[in-house]
């Protein structure tokens, strides 16, 4: 969906800072997110980042920024209030085309004059910006977004409850029926679409991959853990040869459900690298490396191979 950009959210009241990389370009992000890529060689002391400014997102708004692959030349720094500083990076790209989220709070932005005198957001920065056509998906058509929220009588961000529904009913569906429309993959499912794109960004440079626990984890000394990249072997789940030959047994399966069908799909296109082993406890050695044990999750897998 990132050819739909039209603009970036920020939460006014989330406390950002801006840190150096070890490849002297500048992120902004949560202290959170930070911390993470800290451990994910982001910067160059392992564990450690110096933040050069820290500031709330409502001081950001209406600054202009370059979006990859977007169909404007020049977005803006627009709010919106339900991102979440505990997840992601608390930087969020708006595709209001095809989420009911990105369109709920930027038709806001657009119809509330003192939501844009509140934050000094000029017309200039929202009024021109209209919803890009980039996936075509039956019964929708190529703004899904807008039409769902249109049929629900969605009026503004704060109906969660009308979003959260509209998300569940165009996002699965969206990624395995949808159809690319723009782009270097056009006619090309999203499904298929999303990893080559992906890795184009990540090959020249405008992007970078970023882990993070997915959901909030607490260590017995009270700390909050993170993603941390280590020396450790894993399951190659993520290679092609493998991902073939398990397609091909999930076609010959019978499921009752069309949905337990998509569910095993969403399983086998996002499910890559899976650690196998650690250095510490009760277990078995792995036999090629025997510095480490078989992580007790994993050692069924392994044992079958």
């Amino acid at each position: 969906t990132i050819y739909g950009q039209t603009n970036c959210w920020l939460h006014p009241d989330i406390h950002y800072v801006a840190f150096e990389t070890r490849l002297h370009e500048i992120l902004i992000c949560t202290r959170r997110a930070a911390r993470n890529m800290a451990y994910q060689e982001f910067t160059n002391v392992y564990g450690q980042y110096a933040v050069l400014a820290e500031f709330f997102g409502s001081e950001l708004f209406g600054l202009p920024l370059h979006a990859p692959l977007s169909h404007y030349e020049t977005v803006y720094v627009l709010p919106m209030m339900t991102i979440k500083e505990d997840k992601g990076t608390g930087v969020v790209t708006s595709v209001p085309s095809d989420s009911p989220d990105d369109y709920a709070a930027l038709m806001d932005i657009k119809n509330k004059s003192n939501l844009r005198e509140k934050y000094s957001i000029k017309e200039s920065m929202v009024l021109p910006y209209d919803p890009v056509a980039i996936i075509e998906l039956e019964p929708y058509g190529c703004l899904a977004a807008p039409t769902i929220c249109s049929q629900m009588k969605i009026q503004s961000q704060n109906d969660r409850d009308k979003l959260l529904e509209a998300k569940e009913k165009i996002y699965t569906k969206s990624f395995y029926d949808g159809i690319l429309l723009v782009g270097k993959y056009a006619n090309t499912k999203v499904s298929d679409a999303k990893k080559l794109v992906r890795d184009d960004l990540i090959t020249s440079g405008q992007a970078c991959v970023y882990y993070e626990p997915e959901g909030k984890v607490i260590s017995q000394s009270i700390d909050e853990c993170v993603v941390a990249l280590v020396d450790q072997w894993f399951l190659d789940y993520g290679n092609e040869k493998w991902k073939q030959k398990v397609k091909c047994a999930l076609d010959k399966m019978n499921v009752y459900h069309t949905e337990t069908r998509h569910q095993f799909e969403a399983v086998l296109t996002w499910l890559h690298e899976h650690a196998c082993s650690r250095s510490y406890g009760l277990g078995t050695k792995l036999p090629w490396d025997e510095q480490y044990l078989i992580e007790s999750l994993s050692d069924s897998t392994i044992y079958i191979y």
